[in-house]
């Protein structure tokens, strides 16, 4: 997977929506650790809620940053203060997820995939008109009209699952956080459970059954998770703030498709 009042760019300047995209799809999602700006933005530049925390090398040193950190300053790019519905900070969050779940390993490759596909969908729909695409309000609007937001393949459906993705992510997140003495497969299997098993039927149900069987240890996932010079209490300060700043977007995006009925549908 909404607009709040306007503030003032949080790190750099906003590019075009085109330019913006066409770094997102061809140059990669997740922004590596050497493409990220050089200069830390400025005070004046940064918002108290999407600034994240600085690391132990000063807000310049990037090395040592968890991905979710990273990811919390990819998301500061597309205002989501200003568009709460913004197509492209869906898919930066998607990626986020997809990053995780590589880190978990093949395991958790029927989810990855199932993200993968309808990342490429949303990517299609933005591509052929990146400006008014650029909300997903425009997106959902334009397929209700055209008759075409119930059908499989629609990119209705694909924001729908991707919306239902980043929530079990979180969930894992949180889960994690919360109960630290439960195994990383008891935790996904708790947050799968919640979020998506309600709405899979008994082919993908199976497939997640056979999966949890193969999830490595929680240790070996937060250290991954980690950045080098990171400890678990930054990891989970960048977890609460991600939280916070993709949450508009989550609630906006589901009230978004329950406003059109489109928030119920079930794979097989």
């Amino acid at each position: 997977m909404p607009g709040q009042g306007r503030r003032t760019s949080t790190l750099v300047d906003l590019p075009p929506p085109q330019a913006l995209f066409t770094f997102l799809v061809h140059g990669g999602s997740r922004m590596t650790r050497t493409s990220r700006p050089a200069d830390p933005p400025g005070p004046e530049q940064a918002t108290k809620s999407t600034r994240p925390p600085e690391t132990k090398g000063g807000a310049g040193d990037r090395e040592g940053w968890s991905e979710v950190r990273m990811a919390l300053e990819e998301l500061s790019l597309f205002k989501l203060e200003e568009n709460k519905t913004s197509t492209m900070a869906l898919l930066s969050a998607s990626n986020l997820l997809l990053h995780v779940l590589d880190e978990i390993g093949p395991t958790m490759l029927v989810l990855r995939q199932d993200i993968h596909t309808n990342i490429e969908r949303v990517e299609e729909v933005l591509m052929l008109d990146p400006d008014l695409n650029s909300s997903l309000v425009e997106i959902v609007k334009k397929e209700v009209a055209e008759g075409t937001s119930r059908k499989a393949g629609s990119c209705s459906r694909a924001i729908l699952w991707l919306i239902r993705s980043i929530v079990f992510g979180l969930t894992l997140f949180q889960k994690l956080d919360k109960n630290p003495e439960l195994k990383l497969e008891q935790v996904v299997e708790e947050a799968y459970g919640e979020v998506l098993k309600p709405w899979h039927g008994w082919i993908s149900s199976a497939a997640y059954k056979i999966a949890l069987k193969l999830v490595p240890e929680r240790e070996a996932l937060i250290r991954l998770l980690m950045g080098q010079e990171q400890d678990y209490e930054a990891l989970r300060q960048d977890i609460k703030s991600y939280v916070l700043v993709i949450q508009p977007l989550l609630d906006e995006t589901c009230a978004l498709l329950r406003n059109h009925q489109l928030d119920k549908f079930k794979s097989t």
